[in-house]
């Protein structure tokens, strides 16, 4: 069979298209810009496009199905030349839940948590030797791709992002999965360019509910008053079971996951990393892992790229780097790390990058999100403003949304840097959070760069 990614560069198109390849599938694609690390394992793959942009003559009646990325627009020409031809058009949603729907389906969906939470579950499957599929936003230790499909297993473990599916289908991904196991890990307004208003981002949750199997079952976070309310309001045909943070401690020697009768060190932190684990324990339960098999396999669990990923540590000090980008997601990731190291002076580097946070409507919602770091740092580049087409900023804007006249306020990534390499903190813990890349830094150079004795 030969499939064509049009828009090929993704994170789970390019993962996908590698796994369908590897699978034995004759797999071609497309783009209009590949950036790494897609463009260097498309290449190892013998995957990546001879050339970038869109051509038509790529697709032609030897086409067995097209898979559409959500950056691909509805006047792509290799899209309308597709249509013309009536060749079969599928999301990879769409085309994900062809191959996995006589499997059982755990669906993980949620403001924040998605991917550690799914990754938590795949890392206790394959420790206990379960044969499942998966789909996953991040890189994970131990997999060579984000998404795999397999003949031969009967769980497929998916990462139910909210975001849209593609240009020629509104729906949420999520939408299209299909749960036996839903995971809902909390809400927090998100995608405000696709989603207007609050009501609209929580509804499409509702709707993800209304998409559990018969029979099966909801596991959610009750101290999540909306998610609360959802459970409540949701279907008696199917099995609902609330969880809360699981109990945790810490001392000089590590971190603790705590139940009444079994005290295990985990590799994770913080109190959301703890709502995560009690998701993936309810999810691996139901999906029939005992409680002695999650419990073994968590403490080797060391998280996922960028979901507070440590990338050095010396005498000099610590870098993290994390993904939290929404308000909720930063608070709770500063609040981790404080906790995680008292005493020391945390450094807390937050990039505005996605459409919300740099729309001047949705940046009150960041107000007291940082207040916990003793050094507060904003990034934004003028050039992405201008590419979404919203209003600029300034910094008395940022400082005035945020509630915070201390905020170090830059707009251009060489001051920022140099900022931080100057200043001589004690006993620093440097935090970068992103959903992008700080303008193309080098994680792992600049954290040599602050950590060189």
């Amino acid at each position: 069979m030969r499939l064509h990614f049009i828009a090929i560069g993704g994170a789970v198109m390019h993962n996908l298209a590698i796994a369908l390849h590897r699978k034995g599938y004759e797999v071609t694609g497309s783009d209009d810009e590949i950036f790494e690390p897609s463009r260097t394992r498309l290449e190892s793959w013998g995957l990546l496009p001879e050339k970038e942009g869109w051509d038509a003559a790529r697709i032609t009646r030897d086409t067995d199905i097209i898979i559409l990325g959500m950056h691909a627009r509805a006047d792509n020409p290799e899209l309308v030349r597709a249509k013309e031809m009536g060749i079969r058009i599928m999301s990879f949603p769409e085309f994900i839940y062809e191959q996995t729907r006589d499997k059982k389906r755990i669906v993980v969906a949620g403001s924040h948590g998605k991917t550690t939470t799914t990754a938590i579950i795949m890392h206790v499957m394959k420790h206990s030797g379960r044969k499942f599929d998966y789909m996953v936003g991040s890189s994970v230790d131990g997999y060579d791709t984000m998404v795999h499909l397999s003949d031969d297993s009967e769980i497929a473990v998916l990462e139910g992002d909210e975001y849209l599916t593609s240009a020629l289908d509104p729906r949420p991904k999520f939408h299209l999965y299909m749960p036996d196991i839903a995971v809902l890990n909390g809400i927090a307004w998100d995608h405000m360019n696709v989603f207007p208003t609050f009501e609209n981002y929580v509804e499409q949750f509702s709707i993800f509910i209304t998409k559990i199997s018969p029979g099966g079952c909801l596991i959610y976070f009750k101290d999540d008053p909306e998610v609360r309310k959802m459970a409540e309001q949701s279907s008696p045909g199917i099995r609902k079971i609330p969880y809360t943070v699981h109990g945790h401690f810490q001392n000089r020697k590590g971190f603790y996951a705590a139940t009444h009768n079994r005290v295990v060190p985990v590799k994770i932190f913080g109190e959301h990393n703890m709502q995560n684990l009690s998701a993936a324990r309810e999810a691996c339960m139901a999906a029939g892992i005992t409680e002695d098999q999650f419990y073994d396999a968590v403490q080797t669990f060391a998280g996922t790229s960028r979901r507070l990923q440590k990338t050095g540590e010396t005498e000099k000090g610590i870098v993290y780097s994390d993904f939290a980008h929404s308000p909720s997601k930063v608070k709770a990731t500063i609040e981790a790390v404080v906790s995680r190291h008292p005493g020391r002076t945390i450094i807390a580097c937050l990039e505005l990058h996605t459409f919300s946070s740099l729309s001047s409507g949705f940046l009150p919602f960041y107000r007291n999100s940082m207040d916990k770091a003793p050094v507060r740092v904003v990034y934004y580049n003028p050039h992405a403003i201008a590419a979404k087409k919203l209003p600029s900023l300034t910094p008395g804007m940022i400082k005035e949304a945020f509630g915070d006249d201390s905020l170090y306020i830059f707009d251009n990534s060489s001051a920022l840097f140099t900022f931080i390499r100057k200043e001589h903190f004690r006993d620093p813990v440097y935090l970068f959070m992103s959903s992008g890349d700080f303008d193309g830094c080098d994680m792992n150079k600049l954290t040599e760069d602050l950590l060189i004795v």
